[in-house]
């Protein structure tokens, strides 16, 4: 049992790094990940009785490779597939490489592959998640994230798109896809679509790591050091938003004593820079929004005036439904809860569980208990992430019975 347990945990962890290093290999997106899933399922059942190999990466990289040059080997080959084999027969190094991710993901964000199926490709194989998790994410249907997939992965197999970072000149071609890409990694292991966990720490931490590979690559770059410090100040307050039992916290109860100071001094440094250097940009607004928060040392001391302010600079940079809902939600802190809610009820977000979530959780402040009620059961209609559920579902018995 204790071998299945810690293969999940090296699924979740190591997949898209695996995978980003077979690609390399292989050179054939179908193919590496056929192999991989071999691999795990090999794994499956010689791990559970012997336990993990003492370096599992290496072992199911190994493995992978193996299993693609087996399906090679079965094909009816043409000269060039052979010589392809006796390259993957040869490769060299068996564990995955650390700038594969950064590798795949330009690879992934070509500019001939449009671009939701850039970023859908990419969440798929560098971080492993499902197609129900990245269509969350997108707020589509999963038919239409599972099709972009597919058309991405023809397109870079029928172009022969090179697996490689390219040229400095075509950099700024695909910068703001391959920035996109890495928030939607962070976002998505900050507040997880599926599953009883509201965090998944590896893939923060994966996110945070190809963005000082970005920032390393590109250093006069502004935006990629504006990403850098919204994730660390945002990474600063993880260990802060769930208790002892999984539980979320809420921002304006959390224990500030446990935020990672470190982090915070990291990131605060780099916004002060961003913001000097330049007009604002999304990332470089976005972080300066946390700048405001990790500065407050209890939440009644929280700047929310210049964090509405920042959020209407925001939206202008950047207007979606999603930024007003939070500008909204800062200008009901700052002038007061009324005002919050005409603005909400203007914002049309039908499948996003956070609207109705923070309609209930105004109305709740306002003593509006019923109103908050409904809304709140509107919220769990919509919401996949149990932890986030398991906190609605309080609120909705404070409101049913305050």
């Amino acid at each position: 049992m204790q071998g299945r347990v810690n293969l999940a945990e090296i699924y979740r962890s190591e997949y898209g790094r695996i995978l980003a290093s077979l690609i390399r290999v292989v050179r054939d997106f179908s193919l590496a990940e056929d192999s991989l899933q071999e691999a795990f399922a090999i794994a499956v059942a010689q791990w559970e009785e012997k336990g993990p190999p003492p370096n599992p990466a290496a072992w199911l990289m190994t493995t992978a490779r193996n299993k693609a040059i087996d399906q090679i080997r079965r094909r009816t080959m043409a000269e060039n597939k052979h010589n392809e084999m006796i390259t993957l027969g040869t490769a060299e190094g068996s564990a995955p490489v650390s700038s594969d991710s950064l590798r795949l993901i330009f690879t992934c964000c070509h500019p001939a592959i449009a671009p939701e199926s850039q970023i859908a490709l990419t969440l798929r194989t560098v971080c492993g998640l499902q197609t129900e998790e990245i269509a969350r994410a997108f707020l589509v249907p999963v038919p239409t994230i599972a099709q972009r997939i597919v058309r991405a992965k023809a397109k870079i197999k029928n172009a022969g798109i090179p697996y490689e970072v390219p040229e400095e000149d075509q950099l700024a071609e695909r910068l703001e896809s391959v920035l996109t890409v890495i928030y939607l990694v962070f976002n998505e292991g900050y507040s997880a679509s599926f599953g009883a966990n509201l965090l998944r720490a590896e893939l923060c931490g994966e996110a945070i790591r190809l963005a000082r590979q970005l920032v390393a690559l590109l250093p006069s770059e502004t935006e990629p050091r504006a990403l850098l410090a919204l994730m660390l100040l945002n990474d600063a307050r993880r260990s802060a938003r769930t208790d002892e039992k999984g539980e979320l916290v809420l921002l304006e109860d959390q224990d500030r004593t446990r935020w990672d100071k470190a982090k915070i001094e990291e990131g605060r440094a780099l916004v002060d820079a961003v913001v000097r250097e330049g007009p604002p940009t999304s990332y470089a607004v976005q972080a300066a929004i946390l700048a405001v928060h990790t500065a407050a040392a209890t939440s009644e001391e929280t700047d929310w005036k210049q964090i509405s302010a920042l959020y209407g600079v925001l939206a202008q940079i950047n207007p979606s439904p999603v930024i007003e809902l939070n500008r909204a939600i800062a200008v009901g802190m700052a002038d007061g809860f009324e005002h919050a809610l005409t603005l909400i009820d203007k914002i049309e977000l039908p499948d996003y569980y956070l609207l109705p979530a923070s309609r209930a959780d105004l109305l709740r402040r306002l003593g509006r208990n019923e109103e908050a009620a409904k809304a709140y059961r509107s919220a769990l209609k919509l919401v996949s992430n149990e932890a986030e559920r398991r906190y609605l579902e309080r609120r909705l018995q404070e409101v049913i019975s305050g």
